[in-house]
């Protein structure tokens, strides 16, 4: 009999993710978590609707996350006809949101006590990937329940990776985001020294590309960013602060100083003060605009 999978949080990743897990023939409810336009497109194609995370655990054999951070997850869970109280043996929790993973173990361990089962599995890649189902999928879980979700995952992945038990998964993820929101940050500040110091960012930009600079960060940063284009990393710079936050206390907890990770995050952070944090990582190049006075982002003249 094949599952009945619940998904919670239709935005930029998860609309894609729960698209293609429809389509590949399992049954699907999913709850309105701020997108409504989503939810009533997916309810269209087959979906049912929840009312409430209690009432989906309850129809579901498997509920996927996919929301802003470990906060969100816990009022999920915890909250007022929250997914506990539905938790039963043979239940199953993915939480595919970039999350803390002390706050992963700690909901797994509440889940274990009602005999249900929890899985982290946060995904790379961009929300066309998501679309077209070649996600990257990084699982921590036990290997039974590993094997038990795994025929889901694949529904929207192109690769999955398992490392190990609860909160692997969140752990590989945090420092792959600790890895590529750093790299951006660079890119941002190098596009602006550019700028400010007369290189040509357009040459320099292939000068980067074909040597060791170039990385699939620099590719999504710069090329639509040449055209006055600032969405072409389509990832919220409150996201990567999130992300990069998480990393730090991660790294702290366990006694690594975290000395380029606080220096990242202190740079995303300063990017939100200048309220920034709703938009894309290209615009941290508008960072150096607002605090240097001097043009970064090539701007087609009207």
């Amino acid at each position: 009999m094949t599952a009945k999978i619940g998904f919670i949080g239709l935005g930029m990743m998860g609309h894609g993710m729960a698209r293609n897990i429809l389509n590949k023939g399992f049954g699907l409810a999913v709850m309105a978590h701020r997108n409504r336009e989503a939810v009533d497109a997916l309810v269209g194609q087959g979906a049912t609707e929840a009312a409430t995370p209690k009432a989906l655990a309850t129809a579901c054999d498997m509920v996927f996350l996919c929301v802003s951070g470990s906060p969100q997850v816990e009022q999920i869970v915890y909250g007022e006809d929250g997914i506990l109280a539905a938790a039963r043996p043979g239940f199953t929790l993915i939480d595919c949101t970039t999350s803390d993973p002390t706050s992963t173990r700690h909901i797994a361990t509440d889940l274990e006590k009602f005999g249900a089962h929890m899985a982290d599995a946060p995904v790379t890649r961009g929300p066309a990937d998501a679309e077209a189902g070649r996600l990257n999928s990084m699982v921590g879980a036990s290997p039974e329940t590993f094997e038990t979700i795994r025929p889901v995952i694949d529904a929207y992945s192109e690769n999955v990776v398992y490392f190990g038990g609860v909160g692997a998964g969140h752990t590989a993820k945090l420092i792959n985001n600790f890895v590529t929101t750093g790299t951006c940050a660079l890119i941002a500040e190098g596009m602006a020294a550019a700028a400010a110091m007369g290189v040509d960012q357009r040459a320099l930009f292939d000068v980067m590309s074909n040597g060791a600079a170039n990385s699939g960060s620099l590719q999504k940063m710069v090329p639509k960013f040449l055209e006055g284009d600032l969405t072409g990393h389509a990832f919220a710079i409150q996201n990567a602060h999130k992300d990069v936050s998480y990393y730090g206390q991660m790294a702290t907890a366990i006694g690594l100083e975290p000395s380029l990770g606080l220096a990242v995050a202190k740079s995303y952070q300063k990017a939100m003060d200048l309220g920034l944090g709703e938009r894309l990582m290209p615009s941290l190049m508008e960072m150096y605009e607002k605090t240097g006075g001097f043009n970064v982002v090539p701007r087609k003249k009207r």
